[in-house]
């Protein structure tokens, strides 16, 4: 039987878009290879929204390059965000790929394959009209799952390419989400995140009108889901229902990804963001007050074109006021065909090192002493994995998305649920022991 191996990188949404493909090919009577030494059809599902991930979807390119040299007969695709946005070059370039497939693409990768079969070369790069539409697939569902509810992006943020390989925002009907969750609950998920580049903008363009707080209610109105999830949420878009919903529905999880990107208003209003900081901070602050051991992250951005001195302060103040449990940080790369691409990126590259090592050491210290919050307390655990080598370790995430390794006496499965006694906190992962007694939570 031919093997398939794909090489995944970016988002959560490459991970879903990895898993249909997946799908496709294993109903094309593919089965997955355990290396990409074993592969017959070898896929890279890529990212662009930075610099350094297309370079990583280079050298994964590269390997595969070096395989179809002993085997010319394996075929190579080149899928996902780079490929929406670079298309025909790719082929151009890379004479041993054999086929490019865009975002919008996968529901054609079976007949791209039948043309590759066929001894053809071919690039899809089509946008789709039309609503968003993803049937349903068959999947080893895991018991934390991930749903695509929604892709693209209105906003336009001058750094940021995604509008551009995503396309504009369009929403999956409640039904067809619906349906998908509910085949992930009959075959084991307890948890779902929904997905999309801005979910707060979920339900725009669709027939029925329904808002993301209304979509999640009915998600968690499905009994065997235990737990809600979602990711990205804009700033502009984040409304006092959405802060409803986390506050009163217990199935969604106190954990909120909201990208400040900068703490100057200055850099906001250049990166096209739509806010203040000042509005920013307000809307968190009410956050957290209403939800209680609310835990929060972040994406910033340091050395975007213009920013000084005084505008990076801005950020590192941001951090200190706020205190987030986890930040993602990178040092701007520009991207073609974004608005700040025509902007000179005048921060020097050793400035923007330095400004990165800040962010990362500064939220070092804020995360080490938040997680040592955890100690002493009990906390909520879905069981998603187990000790290789002692049968009685677990681990598995809290309700505020931390990672959590605990022993227990009592016999657990995946997707059991614990209350663990944090016993040890470190600033990425908390250690304890699951309690059998009924305990107050935290989490």
């Amino acid at each position: 039987m031919r093997k398939y191996f794909i090489h995944t990188m970016g988002c959560q949404m490459n991970e879903y878009d990895s898993q249909r493909i997946a799908s496709i090919l294993e109903k094309m009577g593919f089965v997955p290879a355990e290396t990409m030494e074993e592969g017959d059809y070898l896929l890279v599902n890529t990212c662009s929204v930075r610099e350094k991930p297309q370079h990583k979807a280079d050298s994964a390119i590269g390997r595969f390059k070096q395989i179809k040299k002993k085997r010319p007969e394996v075929k190579v695709g080149f899928c996902g965000c780079v490929a929406q946005q670079d298309g025909e070059k790719i082929l151009k370039n890379s004479k041993f790929i054999d086929f490019v497939v865009g975002t919008d693409g996968l529901d054609r990768l079976e007949e791209v394959i039948a043309c590759v079969e066929n001894g053809r070369r071919l690039c899809d790069t089509q946008v789709n009209d039309g609503e968003l539409t993803i049937g349903s697939f068959r999947r080893n569902v895991s018991v934390s799952s991930f749903v695509t509810i929604m892709k693209g992006c209105d906003n336009f943020c001058s750094y940021c390419i995604v509008p551009y390989v995503r396309g504009r925002e369009k929403s999956r009907t409640p039904e067809e989400i619906l349906t998908e969750v509910r085949y992930l609950a009959d075959n084991g998920a307890r948890e779902v995140t929904l997905l999309g580049q801005n979910v707060n903008s979920y339900g725009k363009g669709l027939d029925e009108k329904i808002s993301f707080p209304e979509l999640i209610n009915e998600v968690s109105g499905l009994d065997s889901i235990k737990r809600v999830r979602f990711v990205t949420s804009h700033p502009k878009d984040f409304s006092d229902e959405l802060i409803d919903i986390m506050q009163n529905n217990e199935k969604v999880c106190e954990y909120l990804h909201l990208p400040l990107q900068a703490g100057s208003d200055r850099i906001l209003k250049a990166m096209n963001r739509k806010y203040t900081y000042g509005h920013y901070r307000d809307m968190v602050m009410r956050a957290k007050e209403r939800i209680p051991n609310l835990a929060l992250s972040s994406d910033f951005i340091v050395g975007f074109p213009g920013e000084t001195d005084e505008d990076f302060e801005c950020t590192l103040n941001a951090l200190r006021e706020i205190e987030y449990d986890t930040i993602f940080a990178f040092a701007y790369s520009v991207r073609p065909g974004t608005g700040a691409e025509k902007l000179v990126d005048d921060v020097p590259e050793q400035t923007k090192k330095m400004r990165l090592a800040k962010v990362l050491d500064l939220q070092k210290e804020i995360i080490t002493r938040r997680s040592k919050e955890y100690e002493k307390t009990v906390v909520e655990v879905m069981v998603e994995g187990r000790g290789k080598k002692d049968e009685n370790q677990f681990s598995g995430r809290n309700r505020q998305n931390k990672v959590v390794n605990f022993s227990s006496e009592k016999e657990l499965n995946i997707g059991d649920f614990a209350k663990v006694y944090i016993t040890q906190a470190r600033p990425n992962s908390l250690y304890g022991k699951a309690l059998e007694e009924d305990s107050d939570v935290r989490g």
